[in-house]
């Protein structure tokens, strides 16, 4: 008999994924396989094939990504603040392992470094081989894979990148101090002056202190600072945010025209109505 781990469960001749946010909600999805299982020192990292949503990235038991709808996350974290800076031409991204924020960096020619700083190897190796949907097999260059902690890799470093992605897992395991105020005034200390950052800020409707708390750093570090949402369905709830911090640029100011690349789920008219927060929102973010 196959021993699986505690989140897959044989039912009725099917395989379920069960994904549990927090204590009062569970998520199941039933799979046609599982592609890739292993831990690393750091998790248990899978690659499972589900009904609906395709191919799927699932760290420790919780879905990251999928196929058919993560091009919208990796969009939005990506293109929103390369959109907003000028002219950027070193990035850095921290987490994004699947990587598929990389990838829509990697879309725009005048960007001449992405350096992309993981802390566990095997995610990047098993998303490459087994989610192309996703990552696209990255092969850019330009892209320095770094497998090291983030904090560490930002701790002693100034002024060195136009925008910094953070694409955090949540805010528990390996990503737990990617969003606590060292971390971030770390960040403020390796863009240049006129840098952009953006990190994913968790659901607004079910992880509201974590954004509440988010924003609230970000105000404090930063000239500028604003959240901004999307509508992805794989994650509790749907809609997600993410928070930019700007030294220079206000956030609210949007260029002429947008550096065409390719996408799904990314234009202009995004871009100008993302940061349009609905009004439960703006009551409890310190930036809305």
């Amino acid at each position: 008999m196959t021993k699986y781990p505690e989140w897959i469960e044989e039912k009725d001749g099917s395989l379920w994924l069960t994904e549990y946010e927090r204590e009062n909600l569970k998520i199941s999805y039933r799979l046609k396989e599982i592609i890739f299982s292993e831990s690393s020192p750091f998790q248990h990292v899978m690659i499972v094939d589900t009904f609906d949503f395709g191919r799927a990235l699932v760290l420790d038991g919780i879905v990251q990504t999928t196929a058919l709808d993560g091009h919208i996350y990796n969009e939005m974290i990506t293109h929103v603040p390369l959109c907003l800076h000028p002219n950027p031409k070193k990035v850095l991204i921290i987490g994004g392992g699947d990587c598929g924020a990389a990838r829509e960096a990697a879309k725009y020619p005048h960007i001449e470094r992405i350096d992309m700083v993981e802390i566990d190897e095997l995610v990047v190796k098993a998303c490459k081989a087994h989610l192309p949907e996703i990552s696209g097999n990255l092969s850019d260059p330009r892209v320095h894979f770094i497998f090291d902690d983030g904090l560490r890799f930002v701790k002693d470093r100034r002024n060195e990148y136009d925008v910094v992605i953070v694409d955090s897992s949540d805010p528990i395991g390996p990503a737990e101090h990617l969003f606590e105020r060292g971390f971030y005034e770390d960040l403020h200390r390796v863009l240049k002056d006129d840098g952009i950052m953006v990190c994913q800020s968790q659901s607004p409707i079910f992880h509201q202190n974590v954004l509440r708390n988010t924003a609230s750093i970000l105000k404090e570090l930063f000239a500028f600072s604003k959240t901004y949402i999307a509508t992805v369905p794989t994650y509790p709830g749907g809609l997600w945010s993410f928070t930019a911090g700007s030294k220079t640029y206000p956030l609210d100011r949007f260029p002429d025209r947008i550096t065409p690349v390719e996408t799904k789920y990314f234009n202009e008219e995004i871009l100008k109505s993302c940061f349009s927060l609905p009004t439960f929102m703006k009551k409890f973010l310190p930036n809305g």
